[in-house]
């Protein structure tokens, strides 16, 4: 009887550049590909909603990728340890083989497994798959793990990175053995209760397939001016790979590599983007280090800081209701689609924790429900950089002004009209501030501010102010 190796997917739905399965492929024996939906996983926190959308659909794409192949992907529904000792018992498989994951939530559920395994005589084996560098091989000269992205990319960017590995599906064998698998309806990943989703599907085709055509076309059409489009939420001049990235239906090895067959590094649009690459591995390092920043401030001044939480605001900021039009467009965008423009979830997160006061706690909460691409560990480097409490944070007292935001970033304001219908009709020079607007302005733009569009929820300067008070009574 042919031997089976287990390929354990998790945040890795790939069958190019797959170390896993690589070496499964590599061992000769028979492979069964599987994903165990274990809620454990997510710890306090659970799978977002929208996160719970792209997973479904990324499970369809690989169901799809093994069919066509002469497979088939075996899907279980339970706890991890549990579900992978009946795994093996049921196909014999004598080896398992996975991509490593990096929450200490995630570490520990695959500790345990390995232990399990091992102790049944089953070989595993784990990969450096979803980063490039392993967060354990970089220190600053004391030792210690660096807090500041600048030195952390200063210590890195030299490394070779290996050319991604091309499956070779001729030498794919299947194991045929009759093993039970769950329906992928049984995981209960699409909301039943309403049809939020719905509308994603208008932005976004899950696949392998299309996060490749998405790099090709950012490579050959957008980067060489990503450095300065990057800012522009009017434009499309980032890449939308986040999502894709974030469940792996690409690597960044394959990103680097595509990125260094096409232009010179030293170029200022890839280069700004390569170094976005890092600024991702840079927050899967500091929560490598820092496994308790997902809850608690790096920066441990901040544990006391007076966050004025006020839950009817925290709805209007939810619903892109604020009266700040450039705010405004970024909520609605990213309900409507569950991605927002990285320019504008910098302004968003800033008038969340200084003009109204809410904590970043409560900001990361939101975000990793309504965004595809939610990742721990950028969701709250994120956060904390814009709550100025985290590694390589922006000092609090830099706010941002939502104004000036939006004439400098959203000039013609396609953006806010887009995501703003109610304000279409209004002249550029009062869009991102309908307020300055004469009544004979708002009248013919149909603009009823308190009706259909609603008064700033807070004065600019008093948010302002409000905020630098609050950093001045912390000790």
């Amino acid at each position: 009887m042919p031997k089976t190796a287990i390929v354990c997917f998790r945040n890795d739905f790939r069958l190019e550049d797959n170390p896993a399965l690589q070496e499964a492929i590599l061992s000769g024996m028979e492979i069964l590909p599987v994903f165990i939906y274990d809620e454990l996983t997510w710890g306090e926190f659970g799978l977002g909603g929208a996160s719970k959308w792209w997973l479904h659909e990324s499970i369809k794409d690989l169901q799809k990728q093994f069919q066509d192949l002469g497979g088939f992907f075996v899907l279980r529904k339970g706890v991890t340890l549990t579900v992978m000792k009946d795994l093996v018992q049921a196909s014999g498989a004598s080896a398992v083989f996975w991509n490593r994951r990096y929450s200490a939530q995630e570490i520990t559920i695959d500790t345990l497994v390995k232990e399990m395994l091992v102790d049944e005589g089953v070989e595993v084996r784990s990969f450096k798959a979803s980063l490039l560098e392993e967060p354990w091989t970089t220190a600053n000269k004391q030792g210690n793990p660096f807090k500041v992205y600048s030195p952390f990319w200063r210590s890195i960017k030299d490394r070779p990175i290996d050319a991604p590995i091309e499956l070779k599906r001729s030498a794919l064998k299947f194991s045929k053995l009759p093993i039970h698998c769950d329906a992928l309806e049984d995981l209960n990943l699409i909301p039943k209760e309403n049809n939020w989703h719905l509308t994603f599907h208008d932005f976004w085709d899950v696949s392998e397939a299309k996060a490749m055509l998405l790099l090709e076309e950012f490579v050959t059409q957008a980067c060489d001016e990503y450095d300065v489009d990057r800012d522009r939420p009017d434009l499309t001049g980032t890449s939308y790979m986040s999502p894709y990235l974030r469940w792996g239906q690409i690597s960044p090895k394959q990103i680097a590599h595509r990125l260094a067959q096409q232009f010179d590094l030293k170029q200022k649009g890839p280069l700004v983007y390569l170094k976005e690459i890092y600024w991702r591995e840079f927050a899967h390092y500091v929560l490598y280090h820092f496994p308790n920043t997902p809850t608690e401030p790096l920066q441990l001044k901040y544990k006391d800081f007076p966050w004025k939480e006020e839950p009817e605001l925290m709805k209007r900021w939810q619903k892109g209701m604020t009266g700040y039009p450039i705010v405004d467009a970024g909520m609605r965008q990213l309900y409507a689609t569950g991605w927002m423009h990285n320019r504008v979830r910098m302004i968003v997160a800033s008038f969340l924790v200084k003009h109204m006061l809410h904590s970043w706690n409560s900001g990361a909460a939101w975000f990793w429900d309504t965004l595809v691409d939610a990742d721990l560990a950028s969701n709250t480097l994120g956060w904390q950089w814009s709550g100025g409490c985290g590694a390589d944070a922006a000092p609090y007292f830099r706010i941002f002004n939502p104004m000036i935001q939006g004439m400098k970033f959203d000039p013609e304001g396609r953006y806010v009209k887009r995501w703003v219908p109610e304000l279409s009709d209004l002249g550029i020079k009062n869009l991102h501030q309908p307020w300055e607007a004469s009544t004979e302005e708002l009248d013919e733009a149909g603009v009823r501010l308190g009706d259909n569009y609603p008064n700033p929820i807070i004065e600019h300067s008093f948010g302002r102010e409000r905020a630098l008070e609050a950093l001045a009574s912390l000790p």
